[in-house]
């Protein structure tokens, strides 16, 4: 099977393709606002190293809605040109880290945070949302857990900082692991979407 991995749930991209078990192309990218040009850029070099593509994963966050949002527009078009199968992770379940187990924490705005307990590059609690105060007990639980952030966090400044992987997004899609949506993929919500009632027309 050959898998192509996108992620840009953070400000730093990812691309890599998997090959019947080998790693074939393996690129990261910046882009502080917009994924839009580096990725697609990252897409054709990754589409030129293989004929076809059987599966597409994408990181679904949490993180960047745009970001996710740009990944699984990608993922949809290379289902329309080559009938590729859709999966999508959790991105906190691909952190590059070489811990067994950690906890992935993150600023969800609005005065809140996410939590996600990760072990084995499953994600067995989470991702949640939490208020400084509740997350902060909660991690008073896991004293000797590993914990990450994907960017500096002013409230837990001993997070490390771990970014999503696309080669182990890829790994794990190939071996059938955290694979938690097929088909029609959405962001993963930590709040419900907020819709705006269209205005009542006038008669």
């Amino acid at each position: 099977m050959i898998t192509l991995a996108i992620d840009t749930s953070t400000p730093r991209g990812s691309v890599a393709v998997f090959a019947y078990g080998d790693l074939v192309f393996d690129e990261t990218f910046t882009a502080d606002r917009s994924h839009s040009a580096s990725l697609f850029a990252s897409l054709e070099h990754a589409r030129a190293c293989s004929s076809h593509i059987h599966q597409i994963a994408v990181g679904l966050g949490p993180g960047s809605y745009a970001g996710v949002r740009i990944a699984i527009a990608a993922a949809l078009a290379f289902d329309v040109a080559l009938g590729a199968k859709l999966v999508g992770l959790p991105s906190v379940a691909a952190l590059e880290t070489d811990a067994r187990e950690y906890l992935a924490i993150g600023d969800a705005r609005r005065n809140s945070f996410y939590f996600t307990h990760v072990v084995e590059n499953e994600c067995v609690d989470g991702p949640r949302l939490l208020d400084e105060h509740a997350l902060r007990e909660l991690l008073e639980a896991f004293p000797s857990q590993p914990c990450y952030a994907e960017e500096p966090l002013a409230a837990f400044p001993s997070a490390q900082i771990a970014h999503p992987s696309a080669v182990i997004l890829a790994r794990l899609a190939t071996n059938g692991k955290s694979i938690v949506a097929t088909g029609d993929l959405e962001p993963i919500y930590l709040r419900e979407p907020h819709i705006t009632q269209p205005a009542a027309r006038l008669v």
